[in-house]
């Protein structure tokens, strides 16, 4: 039986796709956000905090691109657009709930171990 987790490195593996989506942190943030409710642009700049508005409509329209995310223009005076998941788009909020759980459980331990290594003696060769 082939070792399937071996395949994430092989160039047409399915897998790739989903760490390349998840390794986004703003992606990330941006589809968990959404899972709530749909959002406005400037609601998103506001709830998520540090994402410029550059950045959020590059994520945006990357996250449309995969599918994920859709814009919805709404013809009203003045004109609204909000941000919604697609039916495709709450598949990927149970594994960033798991990362998020796992970043409750074991952050602190990796910010202790990176503090370590700051503190720690440099060696030489």
């Amino acid at each position: 039986m082939r070792d399937s987790a071996g395949d994430v490195f092989l160039a047409d593996c399915p897998a790739r796709l989903a760490v390349e989506i998840i390794t986004s942190k703003w992606a990330v943030v941006v589809l968990f956000a959404l899972s709530r409710r749909p959002y406005r642009h400037g609601e998103l700049v506001d709830l998520i905090g540090g994402v410029s508005r550059k950045v959020l409509t590059q994520t945006l329209r990357k996250l449309q691109g995969y599918g994920l995310v859709e814009r919805r223009a709404y013809a009203e005076a003045p004109p609204r657009v909000e941000y919604g998941l697609t039916g495709l788009g709450p598949t990927l909020v149970e594994p960033i709930a798991a990362l998020t759980n796992w970043a409750r459980s074991y952050g602190e331990a990796v910010v202790g171990f990176q503090e370590a290594a700051e503190d720690g003696p440099a060696t030489g060769a």
